[in-house]
């Protein structure tokens, strides 16, 4: 049972990562010279950049710091599901998710020195995004939404 479910994380792991990489192709090769498209007007545009920071270019410049904590996370939490610590198809799902976010945005920093960012959000005051940090925040609201609902389901049991 762990073998398949092994093989199928992974598959989605790839498969996520394999999108981020080829959405930020996309926009390196079709938005790179400063041009914007409307994705949904009034809403959402794609507009290329790039961030050599974390969310909103905060710490720009510490690529390697970024670089080395990045692929901590990930052989920690890859080691984490694949070694069967999940007691949770919820929680393994939500941290692979997160894997694959964080593969999405070091396979820039390692190649490019930043992280390219495209989907822009037009109806407010918003940082520019992709696909990876799409991941990573999807995944872990999430995680944190399990461990609430772990934690309320732990309470019940004591009582």
């Amino acid at each position: 049972m762990h073998k398949k479910k092994h093989i199928w994380c992974a598959i989605m792991i790839i498969l996520i990562t394999a999108f981020d990489q080829i959405t930020k192709f996309f926009a390196q090769k079709y938005l790179a010279d400063g041009s914007s498209v409307h994705f949904i007007k009034g809403i959402v545009d794609f507009r290329y950049a790039e961030n050599t920071g974390m969310a909103f270019s905060l710490f720009s410049g510490a690529r390697w710091i970024f670089i080395a904590i990045t692929i901590a996370a990930c052989v920690l939490a890859a080691w984490y599901i694949f070694a069967n610590k999940c007691n949770s198809l919820w929680l393994y799902w939500s941290i692979g998710v997160i894997i694959a976010g964080g593969l999405g945005n070091l396979i820039d920093r390692a190649f490019y020195g930043f992280v390219v960012d495209f989907i822009e959000p037009t109806f407010m005051n918003f940082a520019v995004f992709n696909i990876a940090d799409c991941a990573v925040t999807l995944g872990a609201v999430s995680l944190v939404l399990y461990l609430v609902y772990d934690s309320f389901k732990k309470e019940k049991k004591d009582e």
